[in-house]
């Protein structure tokens, strides 16, 4: 995959504690740690968007959808 350059500001403090992290050899290179704090991030807010999408869906009628197909004769059903 190919990578882009792009600068970024950050407070002293953060960038203080980033530098910490890449001394104690938690990360390579500052460039690392906040790539991999940015993939968190959209990782998290992909899953939040997942589980809000979720809480729309109707608990009753998800239910009673899923057990449809369950109604259909047993007997055709395959052996495990």
């Amino acid at each position: 995959m190919s990578k882009s350059k792009i600068a970024i500001t950050l407070e002293e403090t953060v960038l203080d504690r980033l530098d910490e992290l890449v001394e104690q050899s938690r990360y390579p290179s500052r460039s690392r740690a906040i790539e991999e704090a940015v993939e968190e991030k959209l990782a998290r807010l992909e899953r939040n968007r997942l589980a809000r999408e979720c809480a729309k869906l109707n608990p009753d009628f998800e239910k009673a959808f899923a057990e449809e197909g369950l109604s259909e004769d047993i007997s055709r059903w395959p052996e495990y």
